[in-house]
């Protein structure tokens, strides 16, 4: 009797195992509440870029806006582009923590993924925000409306103070990896 019970319960965790779903794949629009995202999924490492289809900066080249010239990584890490404040880092985690679900928060946990912030260098404002993960991770399986809710609180509850070198660029770029709380 007891190895029916465990044969039901596996055969259970299956079934709900195999009904969630990726959707994150495949290169895909998604179109949802007045808003559009876009998942593009380089395929042979399942390594997916989720940003909002309106982004400008998603794959542009940083540069100083000066010189026109492509800014190396190497300078981008030499150059403090913000102003140091007590303040920015745990909001952004708040955000980021309190748009996943409890039953999600349990699916990802122990795993990373990258979140990306485009700061306006006139402003200090999020302009624009992406996400960075593996479509083979649990990150797979939340729905976009999660990653559009982070996006909107970000760029309403979050704002910089650029340096002058920051200043000079086209956007500053601020992302980490992020484990869920």
């Amino acid at each position: 009797m007891k190895i029916y019970v465990i044969c039901i319960g596996l055969l259970l965790s299956c079934l709900t195992i195999t009904a969630q779903t990726n959707y994150y794949n495949v290169d895909r629009t998604f179109v949802e509440n007045g808003y559009t995202y876009q998942c593009d999924v380089l395929k042979g490492a399942k390594f997916v870029r989720l940003y909002n289809k309106e982004n400008k900066f998603t794959y542009v080249e940083q540069i100083d806006k000066n010189t026109k010239d492509m800014i190396s990584i190497k300078e981008n890490m030499q150059e403090k582009q913000l102003e140091d404040d007590s303040w920015t880092k745990q909001k952004c985690y708040s955000i980021i923590n309190g748009a996943f679900s409890s039953t999600e928060k349990q699916r990802i946990k122990d795993w990373e993924f990258t979140v990306m912030l485009y700061v306006d260098p006139d402003t200090g404002k999020v302009s624009e925000v992406g996400f960075q993960f593996f479509s083979n991770t649990p990150y797979g399986f939340i729905p976009v409306s999660v990653f559009r809710q982070i996006e909107v609180e970000l760029k309403k509850n979050i704002w910089f103070v650029p340096t002058q070198q920051g200043k000079r660029r086209n956007y500053i770029l601020v992302g980490w990896l992020h484990e869920v709380k």
